[in-house]
């Protein structure tokens, strides 16, 4: 430590010769004694490490903290003062479940170079399994896709047509109604709402006596109106 402080001291000095010998000023004199007397009156501060008499705290004093009673603080201790401590080095070794701990998070975080190889293997066998899982979707869903593409444009198309069903069967109904009542109606008033909700009806009732016609033609018996719709086809 001594060696340490004298070789800091002379590079001190050596460095400020250079500086001195770089000015050109008529107080280089004055500048170099004093930064001289500054360097030889410089007094470090001692280290506090005392190997004649050691601070070696009472463990079964109450008055000592419960920091200094430690095992940390063992080890502090035997490597400031060594045997002088008074401390066993057998006693700083670590107990047979911290060591085993200490294995156990090696093992964990540091395995060896065997294992990391294998878990190497591992993953990329894991990785290849998924990529070709992913491949073999992709293409079954490639095999698919003419078909679904077929299937999307027919909905498209149904879509289309639906709407325009729609529209024309509201244009019927809208002339329809202005034809019964000899003037325009609103879609949303509730003549309009009452005259589609008898034609739906009418509508659906010659569904059935259709259905009613196929199934009796199919089984050969001759079919007989209803006597309603007989009249009402008198009337007609």
């Amino acid at each position: 430590m001594a060696a340490s402080m004298l070789r800091r001291r002379t590079l001190v000095i050596c460095d400020i010769f250079k500086r001195i010998s770089t000015r050109k000023t008529p107080h280089s004199a004055n500048y170099l004694n004093g930064l001289l007397l500054q360097t030889a009156s410089y007094n470090p501060r001692p280290l506090n490490r005392n190997l004649y008499d050691p601070y070696i705290p009472d463990k079964n004093s109450e008055e000592t903290p419960e920091w200094q009673k430690t095992s940390k603080y063992d080890n502090k201790l035997y490597g400031r003062y060594g045997s002088a401590s008074g401390i066993n080095p057998a006693s700083l070794w670590p107990s047979h479940a911290k060591l085993d701990k200490i294995i156990a998070e090696e093992n964990e975080w540091q395995p060896g170079l065997e294992v990391m190889l294998n878990n190497i293997a591992a993953r990329q066998k894991e990785e290849a399994e998924k990529r070709l899982a992913k491949e073999k979707i992709i293409a079954a869903n490639m095999e698919k896709m003419p078909k679904m593409i077929a299937d999307w444009r027919k909905e498209k198309r149904e879509a289309k047509q639906k709407v325009k069903e729609e529209k024309a069967r509201r244009e019927k109904l809208l002339a329809e109604a202005r034809e019964r009542f000899g003037y325009a109606l609103d879609p949303r008033s509730p003549k309009f709402l009452e005259m589609v909700a008898e034609i739906e009806k009418e509508e659906k009732k010659k569904r059935k006596l259709m259905k009613r016609r196929l199934r009796e033609e199919q089984a050969g018996v001759p079919f007989t109106p209803p006597v309603s719709s007989a009249l009402d086809s008198k009337k007609a």
